[in-house]
């Protein structure tokens, strides 16, 4: 069987088995295929460690990001243990390493920034209460982007305060509701005269369409703005908010793994620096006052 033949039926069984999105699929293609043609491999066995070793020095002098790099190395090893899985001969996939990331430096406003911006929406309008329940909903539950456009009406059910989202590979978490985000939602469909099921569409007289997420991007943008908040500031900062807030305020490193749906704790690790400006200052203000 070639190597086309079983990347194929690898992806096949991402799909199937794994319920890996569409996207996900997409890019595990593109990955893998440019390692075949970069290194000219027909056959699971001709990949060897200096075959991996070559591809890793292209994409090294292709100028191409850390992460980027990674990428493509994470979709082979993919491959490699579903090959092994299968019992097929091929390189073993713990022998194909990733390229050290240094640690992510996120910047994140602060509380009285994120004030300003939940209050910037005016609500004289069904715009302007439609944007400050999409703001309000992820702060309130740090949802991705790509999870806040594909809510419906239905999704909610807003005489409870927590419903469930089907985020990254398809996993469900349980998320939950704040009463200022379940009050904006409450206005915003009070508001709302059409019948479109989506949960947040467009605010034009004819039929109203789902935004997008580039939409959404837009528009926390202008608000961001409005409010003066220096710096980029997106949709994901919010998700950066939710996360930082909760720690600082006291909450475990697994309970917000678990509220952002991270598989590995090592990503919500990016978070807890921000919780050292608080260290600091119990640090200065107890450590070693019995000394003169």
């Amino acid at each position: 069987m070639t190597i086309q033949k079983h990347l194929r039926n690898f992806l096949e069984d991402l799909e199937l088995a794994r319920g890996r999105s569409l996207k996900t699929i997409e890019n595990y293609e593109r990955y893998l295929s440019r390692f075949f043609k970069e290194t000219d491999i027909h056959d699971p066995r001709d990949v060897t460690d200096e075959a991996v070793r070559e591809f890793r020095m292209k994409l090294n002098r292709g100028g191409l990001a850390t992460r980027t790099r990674n990428y493509h190395l994470i979709a082979l090893r993919m491959f490699l243990k579903y090959l092994a899985k299968k019992d097929i001969k091929s390189l073993a996939p713990e022998k194909v390493e990733l390229a050290h990331l240094p640690d992510r430096d996120i910047d994140i406003p602060p509380h009285e920034d994120l004030e300003r911006l939940l209050d910037a929406p005016p609500s004289s309008s069904l715009q302007g209460v439609r944007d400050r329940a999409i703001l309000e909903l992820l702060f309130s539950t740090g949802l991705r982007i790509s999870e806040l456009v594909s809510l419906d009406r239905d999704s909610l059910d807003l005489s409870r305060d927590e419903f469930s989202i089907r985020g990254k590979g398809g996993k469900i978490r349980l998320v939950f509701l704040s009463k200022d985000a379940k009050d904006a939602i409450t206005v915003y469909l009070k508001k709302r005269g059409d019948m479109e099921e989506a949960l947040f569409v467009g605010t034009q007289k004819k039929k109203p369409r789902r935004l997008t997420q580039r939409q959404i991007e837009r528009l926390v943008v202008r608000y961001a703005t409005k409010a003066g908040i220096p710096g980029k500031v997106t949709p994901h900062t919010l998700r950066h908010m939710f996360a930082t807030d909760l720690l600082v305020n006291g909450a475990d490193i697994r309970s917000v793994q678990a509220l952002l749906g991270h598989s590995s704790i090592t990503t919500t690790q990016i978070y807890t620096h921000m919780t050292d400006r608080q260290l600091r200052e119990i640090h200065r203000a107890f450590h070693a006052k019995r000394r003169k």
